[in-house]
């Protein structure tokens, strides 16, 4: 499986130094604002999908959902809870475990979208992961034609998506849930190990993240590899919307909603 950057989890401590400070310039930090967590179900998050292989419909990942000064913020966890407090609060929370990590995220997307700097802090529905996994792989065949793609996390329309463009041979996968990591998926073999994930980062021309590596504690290690072999990379979905907005990190999420 993927390794744990047990050492720091710099990405997230910077995006929270950098949040606390707009909260902190925005005059919030000792105003008393509630904050409310409380996970979804797979319906209220993601609606109703043709497919039915995403990993929230099979049980191994939540949705929790942030309410902070009348916006919302999601993100993907296996470690759901809930949460009520204030900012402050959040801003204490240590980030050695996932489930303070998700809290303290779902928050970070939630401010920064009742602020306005974040968008698109929302789970898309029913038909849009499928039209934002189309868009993704016309925008990287436009710009880079047809190339090696490297798909970190297992997004199944992703996936299908990007093999239909790219073929099976241009694309790879690394995945962290041990029901997958060997198993085949749309005729792409899953792989998993931190060997795996080095290799994945010399041979890809374009690496796709899923901001959920910034919950489970593996985007900083990922982040070095494509880094150190200069890779093109983009990180998709909703976990890191606030934090890659407060850090300038390079997000696609074309569907993404905002309440």
């Amino acid at each position: 499986m993927l390794m744990k950057d047990r050492t720091t989890m710099g990405t997230l401590e910077k995006a929270r130094a950098v949040f606390r400070k707009l909260v902190r310039e925005r005059g919030l930090t000792h105003k008393r604002v509630t904050v409310s967590v409380k996970p979804l179900s797979p319906e209220e998050a993601i609606g109703r999908t043709k497919r039915k292989d995403y990993p929230i419909l099979k049980g191994k990942e939540r949705v929790i959902e942030a309410s902070v000064l009348g916006s919302k913020g999601q993100v993907f966890t296996d470690s759901p809870s809930n949460f009520s407090g204030t900012l402050g609060g959040v801003l204490r929370l240590g980030l050695r475990d996932s489930r303070n990590r998700a809290l303290v995220i779902a928050v970070i997307n939630a401010a920064c979208r009742a602020m306005g700097v974040a968008a698109g802090t929302l789970h898309c529905k029913d038909a849009e992961p499928e039209l934002c996994a189309a868009r993704i792989a016309a925008d990287i065949l436009l710009r880079r034609g047809r190339c090696r793609v490297g798909l970190v996390g297992f997004q199944p329309a992703f996936a299908a998506r990007l093999v239909r463009t790219f073929g099976r041979g241009n694309v790879h996968i690394l995945d962290r849930n041990p029901a997958n990591i060997g198993s085949v998926k749309c005729g792409v073999h899953i792989r998993g190990g931190r060997g795996d994930a080095q290799a994945l980062a010399r041979w890809a021309d374009v690496v796709l993240i899923t901001g959920t590596t910034l919950v489970n504690g593996t985007f900083d290690s990922l982040l070095r590899l494509v880094r150190r072999h200069d890779k093109e990379f983009m990180i998709y979905g909703i976990s890191i919307a606030g934090s890659a907005a407060l850090l300038g990190l390079p997000r696609v999420c074309h569907c993404g909603r905002d309440d």
